[in-house]
């Protein structure tokens, strides 16, 4: 059941066209994904601005993601939410829609603690018999999900079987390997430390520079896997800077650009609350994205 979360998988920005989801602009970049290589595509999870969808526009970006890969890669669709019924009815909708898997956020603003941290994920976890992507972040949510709380869930839920960490800790990532075992997957949700990740067991990441750098990403994740971490090292160190500047305002605003600069999509608007990027920031992208060679790409 795990095998699939394994390698790189991107967290898909939405393309938008004058304020509405561009399905030529999503053609275009899971287009881009597979020519590069992918292992699997997240659609609709929050780098897909999924706090501003509807939810007919979430199942409809998720479905569309689904129908152009064909499946070529694993789609998850994320259907997390601050809402347990909300959440159930997108994962619902979302295994409906033909998602191989699904992704739900630890819920945010309303801060749980972590009995009901988990009877919210057993809830969801009762409607799907897909396999279930828990992500915590807490930097975002105010909250993160315990290792006892992963454990409890995949004990009761086996499909519960993944984690996406993005809490910025190695001892964390440690903590969920040697509690949860080798059949439960960890992948980083942090490009800027996924190495570190890896070394420590994580088994790739869910990424958001992959939305531009597919085959450098996945050349590097294959190579830790290898344990060639010299090579997996060089591409990583090479790309750190691009890892820190797609978070230099608020996700997905700069990565949004990055793809309109490379010329994958066309507009990289985004809907309110989010707001165009500086201009001081457009700036540094710019001559990063010239000294690493990638406008042309």
């Amino acid at each position: 059941m795990t095998n699939q979360f394994s390698g790189v998988f991107t967290a898909l920005a939405t393309p938008m066209n004058k304020g509405h989801v561009s399905y030529e602009g999503l053609e275009a970049l899971v287009e881009h994904q597979l020519n590069g290589g992918i292992n699997g595509l997240v659609a609709v999870g929050t780098t897909g601005e999924s706090p501003t969808l509807n939810n007919d526009e979430h199942i409809a970006v998720v479905k569309a993601t689904v129908d152009l890969v064909n499946g070529k890669v694993p789609v998850v669709a994320g259907t997390g939410s601050n809402s347990t019924d909300e959440a159930i009815k997108l994962t619902q909708m979302a295994d409906a829609a033909g998602a191989d898997a699904i992704l739900v956020v630890a819920p945010y603003y309303n801060k749980p603690n972590q009995e009901g941290l988990f009877h919210h994920f057993s809830h969801i976890a009762s409607v799907t018999n897909k396999p279930i992507i828990l992500y915590s972040i807490p930097s975002r949510c105010g909250i993160e999900i315990s290792v006892d709380v992963a454990a409890r869930l995949y004990e009761k839920h086996p499909h519960v079987c993944c984690m996406k960490a993005a809490e910025g800790s190695c001892d964390k990532v440690v903590d969920y390997v040697r509690k949860l075992g080798p059949e439960f997957a960890v992948m980083s949700g942090d490009d800027g430390l996924t190495l570190p990740f890896m070394s420590v067991g994580a088994r790739g990441v869910i990424s958001v520079a992959s939305n531009l750098l597919v085959t450098p990403l996945v050349r590097m994740v294959e190579a830790a896997q290898a344990n060639e971490y010299p090579t997996a090292q060089e591409i990583f160190l090479k790309f750190y800077p691009f890892f820190k500047v797609i978070f230099s305002e608020p996700n997905p605003v700069p990565i949004k650009y990055i793809l309109k600069s490379a010329g994958i999509i066309l507009d990289d608007s985004v809907r309110s609350p989010l707001c165009p990027l500086h201009e001081n920031t457009c700036t540094q992208i710019n001559a990063l994205l010239e000294e690493l060679n990638l406008i042309n790409q």
